[in-house]
């Protein structure tokens, strides 16, 4: 579609960027941020959550969704995990560095900054986070960002608890680590004012770099998360959470508006043909013979078939919303939920073992004709109750038309349903945690990245390089070996280019720390390193992280040779290509080159073995005449 398209669809969207801080401590506790190896955990515990109640008496519709999942929550525990993150022990005070840093970010998306931020609890109850609630508090508010399709408002920025990491799915439930949970993380609300994929992209790409700015965010993948708003006129609002990557935001947005228009397609439709959903029936007796190995296995396990019909549905229940998703996925999407492995409908029966005979049977059972659908579970008989009434409520919806819901976003960047849309019941002061006045002398204004690239061009770096150092992760790296005054343009390559380079060839630069990299440099700086023998000395620290780059090169043999002994090593390359000078003259000069450095390893700088070979060719010629 067009923009001109979208904007006659009424499409409107807006963001909410979810950003890991880079900070020492987690939000309420002393304990580190870093990542473990679940493998190292050192004890497990298991709980079962529920829904509570808000001040007002009501149950947030998402979280009563969850209960009636009834599953089993298993977490991981290391030697740094503390009584809080176990929900053992009341939370510490708000982490001063994480609380910083959003004001560094509020004040880059200019931002108006609270006076006092109170804490609050944000009802979840999927496991992600112990004490059945995520800790969350509004620290900003008014903001924007500017895009080339016009401003984009920020709502709000909230600085809230990471939660715990999804490891697996286990029998009885899920199984999470708590080595994310509490991680210091801001929210970045955007108001709806976006109207195109195009723009959604380009507002999350610039707070990307705003936030990248600040030199205080974590990176890697699942540090930042976006999830994106999206509805059409005469659609609903609907949530896609948990976009990886920048790259499929607009993809995203642009799925959705399609799948939205489909399903208002799909309401049409049901309106002119008087569309509706009847009562769930048992209807296992239909497939006492069955050959369907499916439906023959759960009957043969004590499981039941019940069937819903769906008046007015043939033909719809197999439409095509997007690229393999149906609007029969979607309500095997609701079914899963509840525990089943999927559904049957009669758009695509006959097949997977059940007859021509078994639908007409199942058709006359639940009093449906040839303009209606019946959609069918085959389970134990709780599962089977429970994921055939969940088809029929989604099934009631696409009578209405797009229901409002929360979506997971899935890799070929279409979506599933996840739950509904959570409503203000969820959130209730925490008692636990004092409010907070942010102390807005502290807040310095961070240099932008945009601002960096310039600023790395005047260096004399080029414009693709000077935006690689100023976006990668060792650009704190670079502007340290400037600063020991490193040429800027071989610190770049070095960081960049080189590190590369080692890393096509099989080198575990992973192992390299900024450290080894100061070491580096500094042999450069004080001319005990040329520089073409840095690739050599740093594929030897990777190999041994142990060494120092003084130990690595004194190893490799890669100190810096002085001039005399250039001219020593020059001088014999050049006296066993003697014919060769004498035929060729300076024409011997590039294949001359490339064996001086070779027989130098990288112990001498270029330049000089350029200018000393020049010479002692020059010498060689004049001594022959």
């Amino acid at each position: 579609m067009s923009e001109h398209e979208y904007e006659a669809l009424g499409l409107v969207a807006g963001l909410e960027i979810h950003q890991q801080l880079d900070t020492e401590t987690k939000l309420f506790c002393d304990c580190p941020t870093t990542l473990r190896d679940p493998g190292a955990a050192e004890r497990r515990f298991t709980r079962y959550l529920h829904p509570t109640k808000s001040e007002l008496g009501e149950l947030d519709a998402a979280a009563l969704e969850e209960s009636r999942v009834d599953r089993e929550f298993e977490y991981l525990s290391y030697n740094s995990t503390c009584l809080v993150e176990e929900d053992d022990e009341p939370p510490r005070r708000v982490d001063d560095e994480a609380l910083t840093t959003t004001l560094e970010i509020a004040a880059l998306l200019g931002m108006e900054p609270v006076d006092r931020a109170h804490v609050m609890r944000k009802l979840v109850i999927d496991g992600s986070n112990t004490a059945g609630f995520q800790r969350s508090m509004l620290v900003a508010t008014d903001g924007v960002v500017e895009t080339d399709d016009g401003p984009v408002g920020i709502e709000d920025i909230m600085l809230e608890e990471e939660s715990a990491q999804r490891v697996t799915e286990t029998s009885a439930g899920v199984r999470y680590s708590l080595d994310r949970l509490g991680i210091p993380l801001v929210e970045i609300g955007t108001r709806p004012d976006i109207h195109s994929p195009e723009q959604a992209r380009e507002a999350a790409e610039r707070i990307g770099m705003l936030l990248r700015s600040t030199r205080k965010v974590k990176r890697g993948l699942g540090t930042i998360r976006q999830d994106v708003n999206v509805s059409i006129a005469g659609g609903a609002r609907v949530e896609i959470k948990g976009v990886q990557s920048l790259d499929d935001i607009d993809d995203i947005v642009r799925n959705e508006a399609e799948r939205q228009v489909a399903l208002l397609d799909i309401a049409d439709r049901l309106g002119e043909r008087d569309g509706a959903v009847g009562e769930p029936q048992d209807v296992s007796e239909v497939f006492a013979n069955t050959d369907s190995g499916v439906v023959g296995e759960a009957l043969a396990d004590g499981g039941v078939v019940r069937a819903v019909p769906l008046f007015g549905f043939d033909g719809l229940v197999g439409r095509e919303l997007l690229p393999d998703r149906r609007l029969g996925t979607e309500f095997a999407d609701h079914a899963k939920r509840h525990g089943a492995g999927g559904i049957f409908h009669t758009d695509e029966l006959p097949a997977y073992g059940v007859t021509a005979d078994e639908v007409a049977a199942v058709r006359e059972t639940v009093g449906a004709g040839p303009d209606d659908a019946v959609a069918l579970v085959a389970d134990d008989p709780e599962t089977a109750e429970l994921a055939v009434d969940a088809v029929a409520e989604r099934a009631a919806t696409a009578v209405e038309g797009v229901p409002e819901e929360t979506r997971d976003a899935l890799d070929d960047a279409t979506t599933r349903y996840l739950r509904p849309l959570p409503g203000a019941a969820r959130m209730y002061p925490e008692t636990d945690v004092p409010p907070v006045e942010p102390d807005l002398g502290e807040i310095e204004r961070p240099e932008l990245l945009t601002e960096k690239v310039t600023r790395y061009t005047g260096l004399g770096l080029d414009r693709g390089l000077a935006e690689q150092v100023a976006y990668g992760e060792r650009v704190g790296l670079f502007e340290r070996a400037v600063e020991m005054g490193v040429d800027p343009t071989l610190a770049a390559n070095t960081l960049e280019s080189t590190v590369t380079e080692l890393r096509r060839d099989g080198v575990p630069v992973e192992r390299l720390d900024d450290e080894q990299f100061e070491e580096s440099f500094e042999l450069l700086v004080a001319d005990e390193l040329a520089k073409e023998g840095v690739p050599e000395l740093l594929a030897a620290l990777a190999a041994d992280p142990g060494l120092s780059a003084s130990e690595a090169a004194q190893q490799k043999g890669l100190g810096s040779a002085d001039r005399e002994a250039v001219r020593e090593t020059v001088r014999e390359v050049v006296e066993q290509n003697g014919e060769q000078v004498e035929a060729e003259g300076m024409g011997a000069f590039s294949a001359l080159m490339g064996e001086c450095m070779g027989a130098l390893r990288g112990k001498a700088d270029g330049d000089v073995v350029s200018d000393v070979l020049r010479e002692e060719i020059q010498r060689h010629a004049t001594a022959d005449r």
